[in-house]
């Protein structure tokens, strides 16, 4: 294999590139948490799996109602001042979910995590597209799968956090049964609060998106013309969907009364974190590296037929076989999000903003696809809901085989 001489960022874009990679981190923890909130709402709010999906829903649809309104702020504003608004929202949805577990209010605590999905999908919107621009076009993909295991660190503290401090925790002495989510959403509100006034006090550099692809041909067509494009926008519908529902019932499953053996939640979110986002993040890692001398849609095609061979392992409840394939399906989900996104971005020219804010709203699977995977463990069991992801990693073969080709 032919190794890429190209550097993965250049001097001048060093700190950028180090106070963007900040942002992975920063909404991968918010997502780490989340995931150990569908069991806890269960048990202490006595509702289904099919409605506990609804922490989820009103995450995701944020990034579908969110993204292309960032998309316009930036193209106007630019990507500072988008980032801007994104932790600032972040911060506000943090607080709103305090006063919410102080009330003791489901619906309150949803419209919180609605306000904290906005402020993601506006940082994704502008973090993505630009940590590509961030160094030589060649390593682009390096690049932001680089950023994004900084994301995928986040997701292993994650579930620890929430397995100490919201699932170890019961009621407060008034009662209260959301008491334990004061004290960590706080905290994650001032530490976004005081970060978004770091980045309003440094300098960043603009990013003037080229208006001509690789070839030198100025980029004319329409945006929905573009194929590859298209294509990225469901092949990342598809990931986010797979990857959500696998994320958000990986506690409901490892507590299975039926799977031996099964564990308690706190052990399981405890697993979630250092077992399921630890692999997470080391083929975040490794798959830096390995781009190096491989390309990047010949190694998602390998990953996301692994994970359709993974699944129906993990619905047989095969044991401890069952648990191992399980945790694998976390190291071969790694790449996926920011591989498909670079490639439905790519030769997209002075189209990039607005094209990320499509892929940004394709994160909309993940609003779906739990409550749809719950319903199926209502109605059956949660391991046969794993079956559901199939289909998806499907579609994300073919389109690393074929669909991410660039036509004139």
């Amino acid at each position: 294999m032919k190794k890429n001489t190209y550097p993965l960022t250049t001097k001048e874009n060093l700190l950028p590139f180090i106070l963007i990679t900040t942002l992975f981190f920063l909404w991968g923890m918010a997502f780490g948490m989340l995931d150990v909130l569908n069991k806890h709402f269960q048990d202490v709010l006595h509702i289904s799996k099919a409605k506990s999906g609804m922490i989820q829903f009103s995450v995701y649809i944020a990034y579908f109602l969110m993204a292309i309104p960032a998309g316009i702020f930036m193209k106007r504003y630019g990507y500072k001042r988008g980032i801007v608004m994104g932790l600032l929202l972040f911060a506000v949805g943090a607080y709103v979910i305090v006063s919410a577990s102080i009330l003791q209010s489901f619906w309150s605590f949803l419209i919180g995590l609605f306000i904290v999905g906005c402020g993601l999908a506006s940082l994704e919107t502008a973090a993505n597209p630009y940590t590509t621009r961030l160094g030589p076009k060649e390593t682009a993909e390096q690049r932001i799968n680089f950023s994004q295991s900084f994301n995928g660190l986040a997701w292993i503290i994650g579930p620890i956090v929430g397995g100490l401090f919201i699932l170890g925790n019961h009621a407060g002495a008034d009662g209260n049964q959301l008491h334990s989510l004061i004290m960590p959403y706080l905290i994650i509100g001032t530490v976004v609060l005081l970060i978004s006034i770091v980045y309003i006090r440094t300098p960043l550099p603009e990013i003037v998106e080229e208006t001509t692809n690789d070839k030198g041909v100025k980029v004319q067509k329409s945006l929905f013309k573009h194929r590859h494009f298209v294509l990225g926008v469901i092949a990342q519908f598809a990931y986010v969907a797979a990857q959500t529902g696998i994320f958000s019932f990986f506690v409901n499953y490892m507590t299975d009364p039926k799977l031996t053996p099964h564990f308690d939640k706190e052990t399981a979110a405890f697993m979630l974190g250092i077992g399921g986002f630890g692999l997470f993040m080391v083929g975040r890692v490794s798959g830096t590296f390995i781009m190096k001398y491989m390309n990047p849609t010949r190694l998602l095609a390998i990953y996301s037929l692994m994970s359709v061979l993974l699944l129906p392992v993990i619905s047989l409840r095969l044991g401890m076989v069952s648990i191992v394939a399980l945790f694998l399906s976390f190291f071969f989900m790694s790449i996926m999000y920011p591989t498909i996104f670079s490639l439905g971005i790519k030769n997209m020219g002075e189209q990039t903003k607005r094209a990320s804010s499509f892929i940004v709203m394709a994160i909309v699977g993940g609003a779906v696809f739990p409550i749809f995977m719950g319903w199926i463990a209502d109605i059956s069991s949660m391991a046969i809901g794993f079956f559901a992801p199939i289909p998806c990693f499907l579609f994300i073969l073919y389109y690393a085989l074929k669909g991410h080709k660039i036509r004139a």
